[in-house]
């Protein structure tokens, strides 16, 4: 299965791209966001790939994100959405959007997607709603996990807990906990040297 894909583009529609790998050009449908993002002919770029097969098909969906590609999973995932409607969904709707309409269940906004009826709307509010906030949980608890990691370390350093609390939850914030504790551990390091 094909998941990731960088090269140089060939041809770009909107709502399709051609990328050129080592002389094989690759047809990927894409959302307008992904359109927007991508850069001109013969240009490089890269694709999260979404790779789908059928008895009849073998289609690819690229996506400039992660965060966008598992949204269209999560929409493929509900009955009667399939790949062409999910990315429709998302060339209608910016990411972020999408997602705080599905959280405050907005069905009329969902609803104003060209081609998604209120039925499909309230189908996709209900089922999806439940999987962000599973989502939302899983990143709390991990940045919480890296708080407490780093605040520990600066603990050990003789530092006072009330004096990192706050510089530590503002590095989290600017660097993410992707960056990991080390990165993290360093730029709260920087930060106490100017207080």
């Amino acid at each position: 299965m094909i998941a990731y894909l960088k090269g140089t583009i060939i041809r770009k529609d909107s709502n399709q791209v051609i990328l050129n790998i080592g002389g094989v050009g690759y047809c990927c449908s894409i959302p307008l966001s992904t359109y927007f993002k991508l850069g001109e002919v013969s240009e490089e770029a890269a694709l999260h790939i979404y790779t789908h097969v059928t008895d009849n098909t073998l289609a690819l969906y690229g996506f400039s994100s992660v965060e966008e590609k598992e949204l269209f999973l999560k929409l493929i995932s509900i009955s009667g959405i399939g790949p062409k409607i999910a990315l429709n969904i998302l060339s209608g709707i910016e990411t972020a959007d999408l997602e705080e309409a599905i959280r405050n269940s907005d069905v009329a906004r969902l609803a104003m997607i060209p081609g998604i009826g209120k039925k499909t709307a309230l189908r996709i509010a209900l089922e999806l709603q439940e999987k962000l906030e599973n989502k939302e949980k899983i990143i709390a608890s991990h940045s919480l996990k890296e708080k407490e990691d780093v605040l520990s370390a600066l603990l050990n350093l003789g530092f006072k807990r009330r004096e990192v609390e706050k510089i530590v939850e503002e590095t989290i914030k600017k660097l993410g906990t992707e960056a990991g504790l080390e990165n993290l551990l360093k730029e709260s390091l920087k930060r106490l040297a100017k207080v």
